[in-house]
């Protein structure tokens, strides 16, 4: 039985569609036309609207790590509840347990450098961020538009690179079977040649989200 903050492979299987990535290393999967491009439309507006310099949670030396723009969207949007309801009636993850969605837009040469979504133990930001709601465990990124050149998504250790296309979905379990970070999930962000990439973010955690 899954925890409460916890999606799974067979679940996620079940829905028509879903592709996941021939890979032990990894619980990683696709699925096209997740959102409909109306719904990608809004989301983008609403980015548009309130995008903010994006942030790390520890952030070292290199300040070109992370160099897009971040949207703290409102949970009471209509479009933004939608979003919600899809990823829920997917992952079957309570929604208690996850973090508010987030928008960000690449612009051309931006990029998020290779990382991992799970926060590092004894980082400098652990107990600030993992002191109430926990780890987290899953991550549902949605691509919102397309890209003329660049932006895709790389996870090296499987050597599979996903390209931005409207509304696909891209998910991953940031968790080993027995509860560990995995390494595997190290993914990049890569530079937007041509265009301007939109993408949407859920994080889900261990524990109920109380911030």
């Amino acid at each position: 039985m899954n925890r409460p903050g916890e999606s799974s492979t067979e679940l996620l299987l079940t829905r028509p569609g879903v592709q996941r990535v021939p890979s032990d290393k990894i619980e990683l999967f696709q699925l096209r036309d997740f959102a409909n491009a109306e719904l990608c439309g809004k989301l983008i507006e609403l980015i548009e609207k309130d995008r903010r310099p994006s942030t790390l949670a520890d952030a070292g030396d290199d300040h070109y790590f992370r160099t897009s723009e971040t949207c703290d969207l409102d949970a009471d949007l209509p479009a933004v509840r939608e979003l919600e309801s899809l990823l829920s009636a997917l992952n079957g993850i309570d929604p208690a347990y996850g973090e508010p969605l987030q928008g960000q837009r690449y612009d051309v040469g931006q990029e998020f450098k290779p990382h991992c979504d799970y926060f590092n133990r004894g980082g400098q930001d652990w107990d600030k961020y993992c002191s109430v709601a926990g780890q987290r465990t899953w991550t549902f990124m949605i691509y919102l538009n397309e890209v003329k050149a660049g932006g895709a998504t790389r996870f090296k250790a499987v050597k599979k690179t996903f390209q931005p296309e409207t509304g696909k979905l891209v998910c991953w379990n940031n968790m080993r079977p027995d509860g560990r970070e995995n390494p595997n999930t190290l993914h990049h962000g890569m530079k937007v040649r041509k265009g301007v990439k939109y993408v949407i973010t859920k994080w889900y955690r261990e524990k109920e989200w109380g911030w």
